[in-house]
Parts: structure tokens; C-alpha cells; sequence
């Protein structure tokens, strides 16, 4: 194979992938992989749909593109409207653009140009987690806690976001507190940013539902999400739920936001709803929001050339449309409850596993040297990638991190299955990872 001109994000020249049917891969010289994690949570519906892929077709022979300055598109409308169908959570619109990061700059904007438009243009500060991550490009990383990611890119990130701590019960929970101690803890640090801030001056409060590759697929606390709803609305704050990639049906609910007894007034969407076939985010809008810019100045600014593309549309409605017509969700709750089930039978007692955790499809293992004291792999180890090469060497994709505690200690891996995965292909993937972790700390 001649030298690759292609600028690759971890460098070297990786393996090519060539082709793929169902939760497989097919590289190049012919070796068959599990996608056990669907790239970063990404390939919900795997690889090789033919039903998308003609849908695909359809729409780039009928039209490929039309400038959204002048123009809708088929696609686009009836996206919204399978996504928005009842209103969940109050989310009445969408803007869909072309990855999570946009998605996530889109939704700072739109909660910014909200109080513009209401008259309270002095609120300009963003609340977020730390160890949370909301895509690369400046505004989302600003308002991300990825230590990792921002490190070099610090001097030119936007003052206007500061972070809270994260609700991380396996490493930040005392052990003397309760669930609920620790959920007073972590509500009153946020208050006391507010007011450290200026309520009057918070823009909206930023948070993934279910922490996504940072720490690798961390639920919060319950109760912990009612928290932070009643905070940004005494104060008159938005909420911006990232559910990049837990949501669209990853953790078994259409919005990962439904476990917690709360919506959000925006959700930044992504990863699942396109599933791959196409790039694709977006966001979703609570209908006060869109009522405020029509009432005022009577249009978002904001836009991007290929925003509501209309192929990456269709495809994305396919997807949807097929997550609904053969009940996928469901199929998502069992094999999520084989695999927590397959995890811990595996490695519940394993010595150097010392969280397994997640919700649906989407789960991770941390990786420590001692369970009793949580002590962490030296980094320079890179525990993770070996974890990662060792199941690639057994057949299996899984999603590496490093960093989860903060952004240079701690090891961990997310599985994450497409949606259509089957009772012996959960099996197999834990049969592989299992075998893996066993090779790569031995």
C-alpha cells in the first residue's frame, strides 16, 4: 500500500477498513471485527443497511443539496417531525447541522441570542462539569472539562465558562456520605458558582446526561438532575443537556434525560442519529426559546453551509424510522441488561476492574491496579490502548480513554453495541474483552 497523504488523529498509519455488515468490519486484508462499540458510540444500526443506503441514494439523485439561507427540504421537515413527535420534555424544534460539536456551539448561541432576545443581555456565563466533553471545536471545548483535549488550546478558550465538579460517585463520593449527601454536595457547589458568577448573569447550566468517552458512560445520582433543573430555574438559567452520545435510544429511552425526571430546554443530538451513515447532529429546542427569537428579532444567528443537509436528513430518518418499526428500543433494554448482567459476571471480582458501569448499550470498565484502593495505572502505561490493541488482536473494536479521573490519571474502555445486536453476539463481545483485559494487565 502506498504512504498515506491522510493527516490521522492518533498518527501512524491505521489498519483500513474496507467494508462491513451488521456489527462487523471487514479491514483490508481481510480480517472480520466486532464493532463492539460502534466507533464512539456511533453505528447504532451497524453497517451494510441496505434500506439507508437506498434512501441515501434516493435523495442525493433527487436533490443533494439546497441553501437553507433560501430553502427547506423534505428530509429535513419530516426528521423534525418523527424526532418531535408529542413535544417530549416540551422540545418543539430542531436545528440539525453536521456533528456534535456544531450542535453544541449552536445550542451556546441559541441559549445566548434567548436572552438577548428577552431582554437580559447580561447574562453571558456558561456553567459546566469538569471531566464532561462537548465536542472540539473552541466554544464547545471551552465549555468542556476534558483536561486532556483543552490542555494545549487553554490560552485561546473563552473566559466565559467555568466548571463545576461532576456527579462521579466511584471517584469523587466520599465514603462517609450518602447518595443524598453527595447530591447536596455537588447542588450546593453549583449554587455558590451561581452566585459567585451572578444568577443574573448565567446563560444556561451544560451537562452530558450520561457521561459519554471523558470517564466513560457515567450515570449520575438520582436526584441529581432535579437538582441542578430547580437551580437554573430559581435563577432563571437554561439547561443544555449534551446527550451527543447518550442519546437517541443508547441507554434505552429515546432522550437519556427520561430516567432523571427532568427534560432540558436545549438537547444537543448526534452520534445516534444518524448512526453513521451520514455526519449529522443537531439540536433540540423547548418551545420558549424559538417563541422568544420569533417574537424579536425573528431569526436564529447562526448557520452553516450544509446544515439540514438534505441526504444527511434522509439517511437520519431512515435510521429513525427503522429504530421505530422493529421496536428497537426494546431490543436495546434486553441486550443492555444481558450485557451489564455478562460484565459483571465476568469481571465483578476481577482484579484490576474497578467500576462497571453504564445504562442500555452503552458501558465501561475503569481499570485499576488495587480494587480496595481505587489506585490508578501509571499513565505512561497507557493501559487503555493496550486493553484497546489486545481485543483487536482477538477480534474485537472496542473505545479506549485515558485520563477519566483528570485528564491524565485513570483508564478506562466503553463498549457500546449497535442497537441490533444479538443475545451470542453480546456473549462474544464479553468472551473477547474479557480475554483481552487478561492479556493487556497480566
Amino acid at each position: 500500500m502506498t504512504a498515506s497523504r491522510v493527516l490521522h488523529r492518533s498518527g501512524g498509519q491505521p489498519p483500513v477498513a474496507v467494508g462491513g455488515d451488521g456489527i462487523y468490519l471487514h479491514l483490508a486484508g481481510g480480517t472480520r471485527i466486532i464493532d463492539a462499540s460502534g466507533g464512539a458510540a456511533v453505528a447504532c444500526l451497524g453497517h451494510g443497511n441496505r434500506r439507508i443506503a437506498q434512501a441515501i441514494g434516493d435523495q442525493a439523485a433527487t436533490m443533494a443539496y439546497a441553501h437553507t439561507g433560501t430553502f427547506s427540504s423534505q428530509p429535513a421537515e419530516d426528521l423534525a417531525h418523527i424526532i418531535l413527535d408529542g413535544e417530549p420534555g416540551g422540545l418543539a424544534y430542531a436545528y440539525f447541522c453536521s456533528s456534535g460539536s456544531e450542535g453544541t456551539e449552536a445550542s451556546l448561541k441559541l441559549a445566548r441570542q434567548y436572552f438577548v432576545e428577552i431582554g437580559q443581555p447580561e447574562r453571558v456565563h456558561f456553567v459546566a462539569r469538569r471531566q464532561g466533553y462537548h465536542g472540539n471545536t473552541l466554544g464547545a471545548l471551552a465549555g468542556g472539562g476534558n483536561m486532556m483535549r483543552r490542555a494545549i488550546y487553554e490560552p485561546i478558550l473563552s473566559p466565559a465558562f467555568s466548571l463545576v465538579s461532576p456527579c462521579f460517585a466511584y471517584r469523587f463520593q466520599n465514603q462517609d456520605e450518602s447518595d443524598e449527601q453527595y447530591v447536596d454536595r455537588l447542588a450546593n457547589e453549583l449554587e455558590a458558582e451561581f452566585q459567585r458568577l451572578g444568577p443574573d448573569t448565567v446563560a444556561a447550566f451544560l451537562a452530558e446526561t450520561v457521561v459519554g468517552a471523558t470517564t466513560g458512560c457515567v450515570t449520575a445520582l438520582p436526584g441529581y438532575f432535579r437538582r441542578v433543573r430547580e437551580i437554573c430555574d430559581r435563577h432563571g438559567a437554561l439547561l443544555i443537556l449534551d446527550e451527543v452520545m447518550c442519546g437517541m435510544g443508547r441507554t434505552g429511552t429515546m432522550h437519556a434525560w427520561e430516567k432523571e425526571g427532568i427534560a432540558p430546554d436545549l438537547q444537543v443530538v448526534a452520534k445516534g442519529l444518524g448512526g453513521g451513515y451520514q455526519p449529522i447532529g443537531g439540536v433540540l429546542i423547548g418551545r420558549k426559546v424559538v417563541e422568544a427569537i420569533n417574537a424579536g428579532s425573528g431569526g436564529f444567528v447562526h448557520g452553516h453551509t450544509y446544515q439540514a443537509h438534505p441526504v444527511a436528513c434522509q439517511a437520519a430518518l431512515e435510521v429513525q424510522r427503522i429504530i421505530r418499526d422493529d421496536n428497537l428500543l426494546e431490543n436495546v433494554r434486553a441486550m443492555g441488561e444481558r450485557l451489564e448482567t455478562a460484565l459483571v459476571e465476568r469481571f465483578g471480582n476481577h482484579r484490576h476492574v474497578g467500576d462497571i458501569r453504564g445504562r442500555g448499550l452503552f458501558w465501561a470498565l475503569e481499570f485499576v491496579v488495587d480494587r480496595a484502593t481505587k489506585q490508578v495505572f501509571d499513565p505512561a502505561m497507557k493501559v487503555n490502548e493496550r486493553v484497546k490493541r489486545a481485543a483487536l488482536e482477538r477480534g474485537v473494536a472496542i473505545y479506549p480513554m485515558g485520563g477519566t479521573i483528570d485528564g491524565r490519571q485513570g483508564d478506562h474502555v466503553v463498549i457500546a453495541p449497535p442497537y441490533i445486536a444479538r443475545a451470542a453476539e453480546i456473549d462474544a463481545i464479553v468472551a473477547r474483552v474479557g480475554d483481552a483485559v487478561d492479556a493487556a494487565l497480566s
